[in-house]
């Protein structure tokens, strides 16, 4: 019995301690509040479907040798924008290479009679558009299956939208995109085409949407991550307040908000430009820490 008792004791103790403990932590977090007085302002508020995206080619055409042989010139590289039947490079067949070779090697007059006798073969831009791969080189053997160059229309932006999101998403609207390497540097763009056809990335439904950009940056590149904040709600001129403000007045009015962007609230009715919020936050501090508080911890002798 006396064991029980002594048990009792101590657990009620500390208990105690516990309770006191905990109180003297709680005493003094609250060191008072900052008020802060703010005016409604007329500003412009916009509400986002964020997802990510890629930079690719809209239409990606490969440029292609008709017959087996050697690449003897290439006349452009990465990034020249080239128009419809301009030469971009000169390939001799598996024939006359051979032939030209032969000619080499009994002189320069032979072998200019066999170049102009044996025409090279040109390679020339089906469309209007950009070098976004031209890495084959002069001397290079090549076949019909390879792409000698790879030429772009034009360079979009293809999103992945979750499916609960692209109910909200319409042809044209308007989107900012963010490529990951340039982050600073916002490119306004609009919706091209949602495509009908789901995937499934991670166990979620995902539908592509190609984005047009306004203007084509010169650092675009195939391939680059981007981020791609669709426009779901726009408005301008409008009266906002501080998300977190809270509106007192002496007399009660209803006030009426619309959309929130997080930072800023729209005030339909109730509030007018010429009334002021009071901001109110509450200063924390932390808990003093004393030495020799903890019961369970001997103390030092002084």
């Amino acid at each position: 019995m006396r064991n029980k008792k002594m048990i009792s004791f101590f657990i009620a103790a500390v208990i105690i301690i516990a309770a006191v403990l905990i109180a003297r932590a709680k005493q003094g977090t609250v060191s008072g509040e900052i008020t802060q007085e703010i005016i409604p302002v007329i500003g412009s508020i916009k509400t986002f479907i964020s997802c990510t995206g890629t930079v690719l080619p809209k239409n990606r055409l490969e440029v292609k040798p008709p017959v087996n042989g050697r690449i003897d010139r290439v006349l452009v590289q990465e990034g020249n924008e080239v128009k419809t039947g301009q030469i971009l490079a000169w390939m001799s067949s598996t024939e006359r290479a051979a032939l030209l070779d032969a000619a080499r090697g009994k002189g320069e007059e032979t072998l200019k009679y066999w170049e102009d006798a044996y025409k090279a073969i040109p390679l020339s831009a089906p469309i209007d558009g950009e070098v976004i791969v031209a890495t084959t080189q002069p001397g290079q053997t090549v076949t019909t299956a390879d792409a000698v160059i790879v030429l772009s229309d034009r360079l979009i932006v293809r999103a992945q939208v979750d499916e609960t999101d692209i109910g909200k998403i319409t042809p044209d609207r308007k989107a900012i995109i963010s490529l990951d390497a340039y982050s600073d540097t916002k490119i306004k763009a609009s919706v091209e085409h949602i495509y009908y056809e789901s995937e499934t990335v991670n166990n979620v439904t995902m539908y592509k949407v190609d984005l047009l950009p306004e203007e084509i940056p010169p650092f675009f590149r195939s391939g680059m991550n981007a981020t791609v904040d669709f426009i779901e709600q726009s408005k301008e001129n409008t009266l906002l307040i501080p998300a977190d403000a809270d509106h007192k007045e002496k007399t009660k009015v209803p006030v009426t908000l619309g959309m929130s962007d997080d930072k800023n609230i729209e005030v339909l009715s109730g509030i007018t430009a010429n009334d002021k919020i009071i901001l109110k936050t509450k200063k924390y501090n932390l808990p003093k820490s004393t030495t020799g508080t903890n019961p369970f911890l001997p103390s030092r002798k002084r």
